[in-house]
Parts: structure tokens; sequence; C-alpha cells
């Protein structure tokens, strides 16, 4: 099964870091290159355990829909979301963060496997991974932005802006 591991160090607390990676707002404001929409479950705010968020998009030329649900929560440091529905054969999408340097160590493990068997598993190697690489790559660079700049304030609902 296929594993793409990002990693990237943001200047801002770690409680603001994890609340933004699970914005539904954030998600889609960084997603709008493929017309992403969250259509059922959570569909704004922050997502929390145990909860869903159906999100509708645009990739590789066709339209998709893939449910996902929050599977494991610690906040700040941790959450799992995992496809309960949707195109892939299996899609785990663990979230870590740590406190560090005065900022936070954002870490992504993204564990997927397409359908179709051994055809499936080439497409993987070949193209998907690269592809989702990127379109995780935008979402830790806009999250990042976000928590590096005031854009955390207008993402992020009130109560859950405690922090400088």
């Amino acid at each position: 099964m296929p594993r793409i591991v990002l990693e990237t160090l943001v200047a801002a607390p770690i409680e603001r870091v994890f609340d933004l990676a699970r914005s539904i707002d954030l998600h889609l404001a960084s997603a709008a290159a493929t017309s992403e929409r969250a259509v059922a479950g959570v569909t704004t705010g922050l997502i929390g355990p145990g909860e869903t968020v159906t999100w509708r998009a645009r990739h590789l030329g066709l339209w998709h829909e893939l449910t996902a649900r929050i599977t494991a929560y610690a906040r700040p440091t941790h959450f799992r979301d995992e496809m309960v529905r949707g195109p892939f054969r299996r899609m785990v999408h663990d979230h870590h963060f740590e406190a560090r340097d005065g900022g936070t160590h954002m870490r992504d493990v993204f564990d997927f496997a397409s359908p179709f068997g051994p055809l499936g598993a080439v497409v993987d190697r070949l193209y998907l991974t690269r592809y989702l690489g990127a379109f995780l790559a935008a979402r830790q660079a806009a999250i990042r932005a976000a928590a590096e700049s005031a854009a955390w304030r207008r993402v992020l609902p009130a109560d859950a802006q405690g922090g400088p």
C-alpha cells in the first residue's frame, strides 16, 4: 500500500496548527482548484472525534465523493481520518503535531490503495502517489500560511482562539 509522508515546521502554537488542520473551511479554501465542497456531515467549522464529512471534488477530470470519519483524536497531538465510503480501496490519513522550537512540527502520513488490484497498484505507484502528494503539500502550505499570519483568526471559531 502506498504511503505519503510530509513534514512541515510551522511558526505557530501547536493548538492553532492542530485546529487549522481540522478546519473544514480552510480545507475548502486550499482545495479550490478541485472545486471541492463539503456536502454532508460536518460542512463548516472544525471536525471532531467520531464526526464525518463527505467531500465532493473533481480530481483527474472526474467527480468523486469521499466520506471520511475522525477515528482517532488526541488534541493537540494527533487525529486520524479514515475513508468510510469513496473511490479508494483504503485511505487512512494520520495528522501528527509536536511542539518544537517555539513552533509546531506537522507530519502527515497518508496511506491509501486504489481499487482494481494489480492495475490499481501500478497506477498508485506511477501516478497517484505524486498527484496526492502535491495535493497534500498544498494543504500543508495553506495551514502554515494561515497559522503564521492573521488569517487563522478568520478561519477558527472564537472559542478556539484562546492562544496568542
